[in-house]
């Protein structure tokens, strides 16, 4: 797999990291996303290329210790003309999903960013939240409300340390997820609502939807036997073929040319993604 050209190609474009500012977190060409399906592929910090990678992602962090990304916010939002390093909640999570699943556990920053998200989760999950160089930004919802997707990408990173499953912090995000699901056809959250484009099948894991929450949550045990996510995992298994296979409905088409970037067959892949969910569900 490390040989073949397509897989080369992904680490050279992730080692130029970042390479652009991230201007809207579902550019699905940004380096960011690149992280985490090198890191779904199930590439180490040993694998060629990736140590360059991570000495280049672990050179930019905050006072604080929190990993940063190059941004870029208009300054009608409160950013800024140029883009600049720092933090959101909404890139900070999937960077600390991708180092952890590369292997660097035990880094000094990660266990300073996973102190940071523990330190920001509420009662109804995790919040928008940003570096406080961001004056005056929040992001288009109610200051009391969750963010659904920063929860679910938070809850990413978790979902590779299984002693934090149990922990309340956790399991408020874990709540939030499987609540709104329940009150779906009355709840939307900033710019995420449940409707018809949730529940079709795409990858990369980019944004809020069917798959990328059952990838996630199937990781959790509490979770796994919760009836809200056995609802779901209904809804992606009435979409497998008679062979057992499943098709994407949505693609990126950045990623065109991949087996999960057509709606014509079968995808592979993402066959493989649906069945790890499904199956970890089902033998709760």
């Amino acid at each position: 797999m490390l040989a073949h050209p397509v897989v080369q190609n992904l680490i050279l474009q992730a080692e130029n990291w970042p390479n652009q500012p991230l201007k809207r977190h579902n550019d699905a060409s940004h380096p960011l996303h690149v992280l985490g399906v090198l890191a779904d592929f199930g590439l180490k910090k040993s694998d060629p290329g990736i140590s360059d990678l991570v000495e280049k992602i672990t050179a930019h962090s905050s006072p604080q210790g929190l990993l940063q990304t190059l941004l870029h916010v208009s300054p009608r939002y409160g950013g800024s003309a140029e883009p600049q390093w720092s933090w959101m909640l909404c890139d900070l999570p999937l960077i600390l999903h991708a180092l952890m699943a590369f292997g660097l556990n035990n880094h000094p920053l990660i266990q300073t960013n996973l102190n940071h998200l523990l330190s920001l989760v509420r009662d109804n999950g995790w919040p928008c939240a940003c570096d406080s160089a961001w004056q005056g930004f929040r992001g288009p919802g109610r200051k009391d409300d969750p963010c659904p997707y920063a929860t679910l990408i938070s809850l990413r990173a978790f979902s590779l340390l299984p002693e934090t499953h149990t922990w309340p912090e956790v399991q408020a995000g874990v709540d939030m997820l499987l609540n709104h699901w329940q009150m779906r056809k009355e709840k939307k959250y900033y710019l995420f609502g449940i409707g018809s484009d949730f529940g079709k099948l795409k990858y990369p894991l980019i944004w809020y939807d069917l798959l990328h929450i059952l990838t996630v949550l199937s990781r959790f045990e509490n979770a796994r036997r919760d009836p809200r996510l056995q609802e779901m995992a209904a809804l992606l298994a009435s979409q497998k073929d008679p062979n057992g296979c499943f098709t994407p409905t949505s693609v990126w088409m950045a990623w065109k040319g991949w087996d999960f970037a057509q709606k014509k067959e079968p995808s592979p892949w993402l066959t493989l993604l649906s069945h790890r969910a499904l199956s970890a569900i089902a033998h709760s």
